[in-house]
């Protein structure tokens, strides 16, 4: 062989354990990388989980009459309160009607509410819900008279009065008899029906503490709101009195304009956090379950159906090039497996750590109802091996 052919087989055994090393270092650092457990905690932005202190909409309902019916409105022989009102709406418009008797059938009482949106000013429109009090069979086709909006301090806050849209109806009996509905008739909306007559002050700018009430409390996200503020507008600023609320105290910077500092807050991203919880809703079979849950050893088997879920370690080594600082790392590999058991079989063991993913994976695969689901995760949760609050409803 000549000395150029040995130097060539020399280089080419070189190179191919170079790329042997690579590809052996490239799996081994993808395994190391994949080890790591993924973030169990989801970003939302601070105005998407709290509710200001005084920035909230405040509750109105009202007592009118609907007016335009085609036949399907109250019968006032058996509704007092309809006739009443309609001898007082009459008398206001100069209509003496006492000692008559009255026999229309295309009016209705009627209850409006709404929701008056904060900061709402005098001349603002708001939408208004129509809900039929006594026995109209439809309120299609009606027309609300003006009906004075009260709020919780019983002060008029608004004045509703417009034509109802209805989002179902009411047709004729078919040839057996029988009337066919579609939604509820008898209750509707007014879009823009309302007219704001008295504004709700609150001086925003003025403060000099602002609450954060969190919609989900929980005292691991709140302390993050209260972080992540704070690295926004200076440390000590915001702190956690209680799970469900964060006080901000306002900066200099932001004095007379808090408006401002809302702004410059709200958008933050904030990693959010929630308990094991599992809520069940029994008549309709609806579960929802949350990613925290986690189950301890414990045998299950629902009839002759097992589910076995294992967690085996794998154990991945540093290659000879890694650092001196790179570690062996051991990692849980999960396998599921579900199986139908016969005489003589015995139950499954699920090992500690296993999540509830995994068992429902499992039940999944052989198309386990969610009412047997229900069975098994309250009788896991009675032998103290599931780590989560059932709730049911």
């Amino acid at each position: 062989m000549t000395p150029q052919r040995n130097a060539t087989v020399i280089v080419t055994a070189i190179a191919g354990r170079f790329i042997c090393l690579t590809v052996l270092f490239t799996l081994i650092l993808w395994s190391y990388l994949l080890s790591f457990p993924s973030s169990a905690h989801a970003e939302a932005r601070i105005k998407d989980i709290v509710s200001f202190e005084g920035i909230r909409p405040n509750m109105l309902m009202g007592y009118g009459l609907v007016v335009g019916l085609n036949g399907t409105g109250d019968k006032l022989t058996n509704n007092a309160f309809t006739e009443q009102s309609l001898i007082a709406f009459l008398e206001r418009q100069g209509v003496n009607t006492r000692g008559t008797s009255l026999k229309t059938k295309n009016v209705a009482a009627v209850t409006v509410t709404a929701m008056l949106p904060p900061f709402a000013r005098t001349g603002g429109k708001i939408d208004v819900t129509v809900s039929a009090m006594g026995d109209a069979k439809d309120l299609t086709g009606g027309t609300l008279l003006a009906t004075s909006m009260y709020g919780a301090d019983n002060e008029v806050y608004a004045v509703a009065q417009g034509s109802i849209s209805i989002g179902g109806f009411k047709a004729g009996s078919d040839a057996a008899g029988v009337t066919i509905t579609k939604g509820v008739p008898t209750s509707g909306f007014i879009a823009d029906g309302g007219m704001v007559e008295k504004e709700i002050n609150f001086a925003l700018n003025s403060l000099s503490e602002l609450k954060m009430a969190l919609r989900n409390p929980d005292i691991s996200t709140a302390q993050e709101i209260a972080n992540v503020i704070n690295e926004q507008v200076g440390p000590g600023l915001a702190t956690v009195s209680d799970p469900g609320t964060v006080v901000l105290a306002i900066p200099a910077a932001y004095h007379n304009n808090v408006t401002q500092l809302l702004a410059d807050i709200e958008k933050l991203p904030v990693a959010t956090d929630q308990v094991a919880k599992i809520v069940i809703d029994e008549a309709s079979g609806t579960i929802v379950m949350g990613e925290n849950v986690r189950i301890d050893t414990v045998a299950v088997a629902q009839g002759n159906l097992v589910v076995k879920i294992e967690q085996t370690p794998v154990v991945s080594q540093p290659n000879p090039l890694a650092p001196d600082s790179a570690q062996t790392v051991v990692t849980q590999q999960t396998n599921v497996s579900v199986e139908e058991t016969g005489p003589g079989k015995r139950m499954a063991v699920m090992q500690h750590g296993a999540t509830l993913k995994d068992l429902v994976a499992g039940l999944n695969a052989l198309g386990v109802t969610p009412r047997d689901l229900i069975t098994i995760l309250q009788t896991i949760k009675s032998a103290g091996a599931l780590q989560a609050d059932i709730q049911t409803r």
